[in-house]
Formats: C-alpha cells, structure tokens, sequence
C-alpha cells in the first residue's frame, strides 16, 4: 500500500510479505491509519477528518496479488478492471470535503465494489470485532459462519418459508382485517351493476340518441328546407310556369349538343352538363325521399328524451358517456368476482399459513441440530486454543437454545418465537477453570482472559474464513508475559497458511513475525511526517528492546529482545 496525507502520515509505502507481519511502533506514530488505509481500501467509510491537515485530499493505492481465477479477480474483471501482471490495482480518493472515489484495475467504480471485493480477499479481526462478539446476534451470526453448508443449506430453505409465511400472514391479515370495507365495497359494487343492467345500455348509443333527438325536435323545418330545395331543383307542380334548375340544364344542355360536332371542346362542356343534369335530378330525388320519410313524431321524440335520461343517470355515476359505463361496468364485474371470492382464498391462505408453520419447525429444528453440532466443534477448537494461549483449564461451551414467545408457534407444547434466522439464540459461555460455572464470557473472564478468548475466537473463525489475508489489530490488548508468547505462537503458526497481519503492542507477539514494520514519525517543528520501514538485524532489535523496556539502550531489554528472536526462530 501507499498512504498519502491520512492522519499523521504524509507519504509512507507498507509492503505486507506473505507470511506473518507485525505492524509495531509509538503510541500516536500512526499503526492505526495502516489498519484505517486497508480499511478504506476495503470500502470503509470515508470521513474527511482524515484528511491530513493542509492536504487537499487522502490518496491510499494498493496492490494485491491474486491468481486470474480468484473470486475477487472474477469480480473485479465483472466490473470491467484489469489485472496487471497477476496484481490488482485499487485506489481510494478522500477529499477534505467528503468526496470520495474509487478506482479498481484503472477503472472508476462504485465504492460499494470495494466492500464486494473485500469479503473475498481480507478478514478483518479488531477490538471493535471483540465487542461485536459479545452480542448474542452477532455470535449466532458467528458460529453459522463456522457451521458453513451445514446451517447455510438449511438456512437459504428456512428463510424463504419465512419469507413466504410473513407474505401469506399479511394477506390473511389484511382480507380479514378489511372484511367490512371489503363487503362494503362489493354491495357498491353490487348496485352499480344491477343499475347499469336494468338500463342495458348499448355501446355508442348515447351518441346515436343525440343525433335522433335532434332530428326529431326540427322535423318540421327540415322537412320545409327538403321540400324548398326540391321544388328549385325538380320545380313545383303548384306553379306550372316556374324555371327549376333541372328545365335550365336541360335547356344549355340541349343548346350545345347541337353543335357538338363542330367543336371537341364545347362537346365535352356539353357532356359535364349532361352528368349535371344526372346528378341534379338524383339530388331532387333524395330530396323527395328524405320529406317524405321524416318522421315527426312527437311519441317518437319523447321515447327518445326519456332514453336519454336514463343514460345520463349513468354517465353522471359511473363515466363520462356509455363507454366509459359499459367499461367500469367489465372492471366492477371482475373486482366483485375477487371479492366474493375471499371466503375461498381465506380458505387458501390458512391452509397455507399453517403448511409453512410445519415446514418451518421442521427447517428450524434443522438448523438447531446443526447449530448445535457446529457449537460443539466450534467450542472444542477454541478450548484447544486458549490452552496454547495459557489458560490450560479454561472451557469454553455454547449454548443454542429456541427463544420462547408467548405469541409464538408451538413446538413441542411450547410456544417459539420464530425470526427470520430461526428460532435460536447463541451464547458463548466461559468456565475459566475447573468447578467454575460456565457464564456469558462478558461476565465470566477478566481484561486479560477476555483478550485470549477472543483472540482464540478469532483464530478459530480465521480458520473457517476462505480468504487469503486476516488482519488482528490489536486484539492481544490485556495480554502480557508467557500468554503473550503464547500468542505470537498460534499467529505465527496460522501464517503457515495464509498471510497474517498484526498491528502490536507486544515483543512478544512481534518477535514471531516473519517481518517486522516499524511505524515512526519525526517532529521537525512545523510538519509531522510518518514513515514505514522494514526492520531487520540490529534495528530489529532495538525496537523489541523499545517495546520492551521504553528505550533501545538498555542492555537487559535487548538481551531479552534477543532471547525473543531466537525462541521464535527455534519454534518456526
């Protein structure tokens, strides 16, 4: 990595080894804004109060090697990044204004990709990790980590009943909730539809009345027009000696088929006046049919308005005109057939509630089982480990026991309460020696024991993690002495499969590490600036005597700085 303007450092390059590596230095020097550069990397949350002051932005860029196939790398290429020679590249901008950005294999991505890729490339194990432990839910969460397919199987089954059982359980709720607002509604719907029935409207016939009525209440001035315009076109037997237009176009039409033949020109004139003469003669004819055939009825008329009416009692309720009727009318028809079919889907729904009640007890009996096989092996490995880290006669249980609600399901005569991650609740419990009474390790170990149980905890669950790189921060604190070699042994003999980093206070632990970085910083007066270097051979030494005795001179303390290094040599 290579941190620039976070926190007291200003440019500093950590390269972390395969094996074990110990992240030591002064209080304040900075071993905290290592562990806070990877976790930005890792998609941590950006908080401009990083942000070196004067520096107008934090900049941390890695380099992670992995193999093409790996998750993260598939990941990673998903997003459109490219591996570089085997090694991807990340990058994480912070602003001093909050801005943040990412950048993975030389693209920019979504900050969320980082955290993605982070639960496949590094496991975190800190004190603020210790303190999550102490929540019941997070050692449930925990040990069904440890248990891996053996509770993940069964809890993928068991979370979609529940999932399904919470969605019938609302339906149920809410169709017999809302029984009177439902029937309510159906006997609206009810007299809408019998009302639009009694009438039986038909589609567009409002429009067709409309047209009737007014047809009808001006029969007797359009049958006064028809008979005027007939007589000037057919003329009119009253008045023998009146010219209609019929008698005129004949007379030009006469006029020039005479002379015809004399001119091309005028006989086609003379043919446009004969189709003329054809058409007014058709038009008269019409005209006769339509005076004739008016019907002026006033019976008619009024059958017609109260028709009307009764539409418009429609329309005025249920749309705009008959359409729109008839089409409330097909949706109503359909929403009272769902509503009188509630009695039936009652039915249905409860059939189904109380199948998925049974699958569920048995899917959470399911998981207990094997929650309680997994604790089983989960607490023998830590008893295992907390006697490497001197607490021999320590003995750690769990207990997996279903969580009683008065409201809950019965199971075997007693009433569970069921969630979305079963019906069970985790507690790691402690005896810290022989005839001790096992209790919540919260309560049942001091500062010191607590450290080692948790520290064992973590080893245990660093086992079943499939990632590459753990990373402890601090999570010896409280331990000192032969427990503190104790813990540099199990690091050092967990970095036998995977890469191991520890930020420390202890010599003991450091002296284990395969390489030991060393976090300093200088004081010129105006500018703090911290660096990070490798140390080796004599400096090596004087930092273990610095860790030991509070300063690098003492002879005893680098005599036993020594001593260290050689004891963690010959155990390798």
């Amino acid at each position: 990595m290579r941190i620039r303007s976070l926190g007291v450092i200003d440019d500093a390059v950590v390269e972390l080894s395969p094996g074990f590596t110990a992240v030591t230095g002064e209080t304040g020097a900075g071993k905290t804004m290592v562990v806070t550069s990877l976790g930005l990397l890792l998609g941590g949350r950006a908080d401009p109060a990083l942000v070196r002051i004067g520096a107008k932005a934090a900049v941390v860029e890695g380099r992670i090697v992995m193999s093409p196939g790996a998750p993260a790398a598939v990941r990673a290429e998903e997003a459109g990044a490219e591996l570089d020679d085997g090694a991807l590249l990340i990058s994480r901008t912070v602003s001093a204004e909050g801005r943040s950005r990412a950048h993975v294999g030389g693209r920019s991505v979504p900050v969320g990709l980082l955290g993605e890729l982070a639960d496949d490339l590094v496991a975190v194990h800190g004190q603020t990790d210790q303190q999550g432990l102490l929540r019941p839910a997070r050692q449930r969460q925990a040990l069904d980590r440890y248990a891996g397919d053996a509770v993940a199987v069964p809890l993928e089954k068991y979370g979609a009943a529940y999932r399904r059982l919470r969605a019938v359980a609302a339906e149920l709720d809410e169709i017999t909730t809302r029984a009177r607002e439902r029937a309510q509604e159906a006997d609206l719907l009810r007299f809408g539809l019998e009302e639009i029935a009694a009438v039986e409207p038909l589609a567009g016939e409002d429009a067709e009345l409309a047209a009737e009525a007014e047809r009808l209440g001006h029969a007797e001035s359009l049958a006064s027009a028809a008979q005027m315009a007939h007589a000037a076109l057919a003329g009119d037997v009253e008045d023998p000696e009146g010219v209609d237009a019929n008698t005129l176009v004949a007379g030009a039409h006469r006029a020039l088929d005479a002379v015809r033949s004399h001119d091309p020109a005028l006989g086609a004139l003379a043919e446009r006046i004969g189709e003329l003469g054809i058409l007014l003669a058709d038009v008269a004819g019409e005209l006769a049919g339509y005076a004739d055939d008016l019907d002026a009825d006033p019976l008619r008329l009024a059958a017609v308005e109260e028709r009307r009416a009764a539409l418009t009692q429609l329309t005025r309720k249920y749309g705009d005109s008959i359409d729109s009727v008839l089409e409330w009318a097909e949706r109503g028809a359909a929403r009272l057939l769902e509503l009188d079919g509630d009695d039936e889907r009652i039915t249905e729904l409860t059939a189904e509630r109380d199948g998925l009640r049974s699958e569920l007890s048995l899917l959470a009996q399911a998981l207990t089982d094997a929650r309680v096989e997994a604790a089983t092996r989960f607490a023998s490995a830590v008893t295992a480990e907390m006697a490497s880290l001197a607490m021999p006669h320590a003995r750690v249980t769990i207990d997996v026991r279903q969580v009683e609600d008065p409201d809950g399901v019965e199971v075997d005569g007693r009433p569970v309460a069921y969630g979305p991650s079963g019906t069970d609740e985790v507690e790691l419990l402690l005896a810290p020696h022989p005839g001790a009474q096992p209790r919540p390790i919260a309560k049942g170990a001091s500062g010191g024991e607590l450290s080692r149980v948790m520290l064992a905890v973590e080893v245990v669950f660093a086992g079943s993690d499939p990632v590459p790189t753990y990373l402890f921060d601090e999570v010896d604190a409280g331990v000192g002495g032969k427990a503190a070699v104790e813990v540099g042994r199990r690091l050092a003999k967990l970095a036998k499969s995977a890469q191991v980093v520890v930020v420390t206070h202890l010599p003991q632990v450091a002296a284990f590490a395969d390489r030991q970085l060393l976090v300093e910083k200088t004081n010129d007066g105006s500018v703090t600036r911290s660096g990070v270097k490798v140390l080796e051979g004599e400096d090596r030494v004087r930092e273990l005597s610095r860790m030991l005795a509070g300063h690098e001179d003492s002879v005893s303390a680098r005599a036993h700085a020594e001593e260290l290094l050689a004891a963690a040599r010959a155990d390798a």
